[in-house]
């Protein structure tokens, strides 16, 4: 007899791109894992403040992730007048308006990336340029396949979620981003510290009865060779289900 569970659905960011026209997009990447190692539905959202209702999408969303981008978070938003070059006024302001109707609701938000940097300054966090070493130089100009070639490694915070998820004390990641934590939003929780510089790589809370999580790296890149990648991805199919994910034990 076919399963006919429901299953949960996610609300995923999308970005304000221009292919000769306006369009709204997301990589594939983001998408595919959350089918596959999180059992979710995908509902797309996009970036455009007129279409956007975070009530509405609140009441019909089990979680949201917000995904990683070519665009950076824009200074006023911290309430700093730093320069900033490839924005996104609407992504900014649909993705903190919805995660933050969300969390209120005591629904799950996920980040990457440039979604971790939104749950920073949501919680009244600030940014700031992140060190050379911690991206791929230049990288608007590489090959797409080349872009997550750079990998270092990060010290997962002791007891954190992360780490009872993955079993691990230690993950190499890959990196790509022009932006970082720079003070933490309050509430949040350090999940991860880059080990070379102590960068911060993944923060936590769970302020209204649901998970918040978001990380630097990409673990929607290469899925299915990345464990931790898929515990990442098992954490959200468990929080859209109201459950936690069971440590992993490394012997």
């Amino acid at each position: 007899m076919a399963d006919t569970a429901r299953r949960p659905v996610i609300g995923v960011l999308c970005c304000n791109e221009v292919a000769q026209r306006p369009i709204q997009s997301v990589a594939t990447r983001f998408v595919a894992p959350l089918a596959r190692w999180s059992g979710a539905t995908v509902l797309l959202v996009p970036a455009v403040i007129e279409t956007s209702d975070a009530a509405a999408l609140t009441a019909v969303l089990d979680g949201v992730l917000l995904t990683g981008s070519r665009s950076n978070v824009a200074p006023a938003r911290y309430g700093s007048d730093a320069a900033e070059a490839a924005l996104d006024p609407a992504r900014d302001e649909v993705a903190l308006a919805l995660a933050g109707a969300m969390i209120e609701a005591g629904k799950p938000v996920f980040g990457i990336c440039r979604g971790l940097q939104e749950i920073n300054v949501l919680f009244g966090g600030t940014l700031s340029r992140c060190c050379p070493g911690h991206l791929n130089g230049g990288w608007q100009h590489q090959e797409y396949e080349a872009l997550f070639d750079h990998r270092h490694e990060v010290r997962l915070s002791d007891g954190g979620v992360l780490a009872r998820a993955t079993g691990a004390r230690r993950l190499t990641v890959n990196s790509v981003h022009e932006q970082a934590v720079d003070r933490l939003g309050a509430g949040l929780s350090i999940e991860a510290r880059a080990a070379d510089d102590g960068v911060i790589e993944a923060v936590s809370a769970r302020p209204c009865g649901a998970d918040v999580l978001g990380v630097q790296w990409h673990p929607e890149w290469d899925v299915a060779g990345s464990v931790a990648s898929q515990r990442f991805f098992g954490l959200v199919g468990a929080a859209l289900r109201g459950k936690q994910v069971a440590p992993l034990r490394v012997s």
